[in-house]
């Protein structure tokens, strides 16, 4: 069994490695997972259906300051890629410095490019364009009702106002 550990890889190690899944259905999504959830982990089970093996493309923690504010992400890189590896269903994490992981998809061009199903056109995912025109396949899936990190952030921030926190 492969130790969650060796799942985390940096852009030039994960091409080496992929170029050895010759033959394989290569699964590709990205996001920031700052807090991982049942949604997320709903999505990415689903995902890695879809193939053989599942990619997922993390954005750095200045990525995520930079799309969401000066007070994300809540986890650090370094936290949400362990806790990421360790999901059975993904088999590989990537961190990635740009606001979007175009060019990493450019360079994995995957089979099947997945994102959450808050997209109504397909063709406005990052990286869409570049798989559909390589012969891969574009999918949406369903969010979990009811989990989000943001709803999450809200929930704490509700409780802190109401609860005073122990000393």
């Amino acid at each position: 069994m492969i130790h969650f550990y060796q799942k985390i890889m940096n852009e030039h190690a994960a091409l080496e490695k992929i170029n050895t899944w010759q033959g394989k259905k290569i699964v590709f999504t990205n996001g920031c997972f700052d807090i991982l959830h049942l949604g997320h982990v709903e999505y990415l089970n689903q995902a890695k259906n879809l193939g053989d093996k599942l990619i997922v493309g993390m954005n750095s923690d200045d990525s995520i300051k930079n799309i969401k504010g000066i007070n994300r992400p809540i986890h650090t890189a370094k936290a949400r890629t362990k806790i990421m590896a360790s999901l059975q269903a993904v088999d590989m994490v990537i961190i990635f410095n740009e606001d979007t992981p175009e060019r990493l998809i450019q360079k994995i061009t995957p089979q099947i490019l997945v994102k959450g199903d808050d997209y109504q056109n397909i063709q406005t995912i990052i990286g869409a364009k570049w798989v559909l025109k390589h012969g891969g396949i574009v999918k949406t899936l369903p969010f979990v009702d009811g989990f989000s990190t943001t709803k999450i952030i809200q929930k704490i921030q509700a409780q802190n106002k109401s609860i005073p926190l122990k000393q």
